[in-house]
């Protein structure tokens, strides 16, 4: 039932094609912004945006009385005709029955106004998809309205899983770890477009262009890398030590979703580096490489980063000195020290505001004692990219992953007004 507020916000896309419906309503009080609203917008008409009463028919109007605006311009009179054809009649009728159904309550119906702003595209055609669009779209934006739809648990399940229809994509943030980050360390263009070709097709899968690859191509590698991953989750490896703001610039203009700071710059440098992703609307990393005590580097940080990577070195590894495996466990004790670090910290959804990523010479066997160790991102470079058959070794990796390891079928099957659903159950 409606709160004492009276002010109410509800929106509705139906149909497909030219003769979709989308509507924005809001209702409330004629004594409230509402109110004062709708009759600036009656008096005051602008040219091709002319407001009009919602009509059942002529000298019929539904109550609570409704105003129509066009959202796009009125130019011609085939235009006009659409609005004050179908679509005007779907609205007054949908209004009517959302009364006679309950959805509008009954001792509302003399103290509240509905302003509805209405989207008719210009080559619509069909009268009849138009009304049952539009009909169908204003009762459902009305329950949402009054119902204070959706629930902040949706729009936190859905808001990165989402690819909105008119700008076609989707930006990819890492909403559902664990990961595995392809290293594309290798400064061969050509071979790592072939890999990034022939990994499978995952939202568990990101990718990363390498610091020796980067050294060599410069920050438009992460453009050609982008040509042929539209919608993936790509991490520009800077290793930044100084001059962070800068780079940060470089590789967010090369469409990257994260940059990487080195641990060993000095925390007022990684704090600059950090301030300037957050501001860029990216991703922070912060690499713990050679760095002795990880935990000591981010208490003297005042940025939080969004991950943090305990690197072994290539060179490290090759290099003996002791077992690779023994060491490797060493590092990722970090792991639960860093999430407790930030445990205080977390995000209003519950997730972790940090994630751990875990690097140096990882393969499935290693990988899973590091998800045991709470590890958020496996970043894999040689087993995959270096492989005979990239496919088959991504998909080792991904069967390590606990949980639904391909597409998100939550982008296919949308389950919208459906309070029974609060989370995606297969994403345990």
């Amino acid at each position: 039932m409606p709160s004492k507020n009276e002010y109410y916000v509800g929106e509705a896309l139906m149909g497909e094609g030219a003769n979709l419906a989308h509507l924005d309503v809001v209702l409330g009080s004629k004594t409230g912004p509402i109110g004062i609203s709708f009759a600036n917008a009656i008096s005051s008409p602008s040219m091709g945006h002319g407001g009009l009463l919602a009509a059942i028919r002529p000298n019929l109007l539904p109550k609570p009385y409704t105003l129509i605006i066009p959202k796009v311009t009125l130019a011609k009179m085939e235009d006009a005709n659409k609005i004050f054809g179908p679509a005007q009649a779907a609205v007054a009728k949908g209004i009517a029955d959302a009364v006679e159904e309950g959805i509008i309550p009954m001792n509302k119906l003399d103290d509240w106004l509905i302003i509805v702003s209405v989207f008719i595209h210009p080559e619509a055609n069909d009268y009849r998809k138009i009304y049952q669009y539009n009909y169908g779209a204003i009762k459902l934006a009305l329950q949402r309205a009054l119902k204070n739809y959706p629930p902040i648990e949706k729009i936190f399940m859905d808001k990165d899983r989402a690819k909105h229809p008119v700008a076609g994509l989707r930006v990819p943030r890492l909403w559902r770890p664990p990961y595995i980050q392809v290293a594309l360390d290798n400064p061969d263009l050509v071979k790592q477009i072939k890999v990034v070709e022939m990994l499978p097709k995952s939202d568990r899968i990101i990718l990363e262009v390498g610091t020796p690859f980067l050294k060599k191509y410069g920050v438009e590698a992460i453009k050609e890398i982008r040509d042929h991953a539209k919608d993936m989750f790509i991490v520009a490896d800077l290793k930044t030590l100084d001059v962070g703001k800068l780079e940060v610039d470089f590789a967010f203009d090369a469409t990257a979703d994260a940059v990487v700071a080195s641990g060993l710059a000095s925390s007022k440098s990684i704090d600059k580096f950090l301030l300037e992703a957050q501001r860029l609307g990216i991703h922070g990393f912060v690499d713990a490489m050679e760095v002795d005590d990880p935990i000591a580097k981010l208490k003297t940080l005042k940025q939080i980063p969004d991950v943090v990577i305990l690197h072994r070195a290539i060179d490290v590894e090759q290099g003996g000195g002791g077992n690779t495996i023994e060491a490797q466990k060493r590092k990722w004790g970090y792991v639960p020290k860093i999430k407790e670090l930030y445990a205080d910290k977390k995000k209003a959804s519950g997730k972790d505001r940090v994630l751990v990523a875990v690097a140096g010479g990882l393969e499935p066997k290693t990988a899973k004692y590091a998800l045991e160790m709470g590890a958020d991102v496996i970043i894999v470079g040689r087993f995959i990219a270096s492989a005979k058959d990239v496919k088959n070794a991504m998909r080792r990796m991904l069967n390590v992953l606990p949980g639904y390891s391909d597409i998100d079928l939550k982008r296919i099957h949308e389950e919208d007004d459906d309070e029974t659903v609060k989370e995606a159950t297969w994403d345990k």
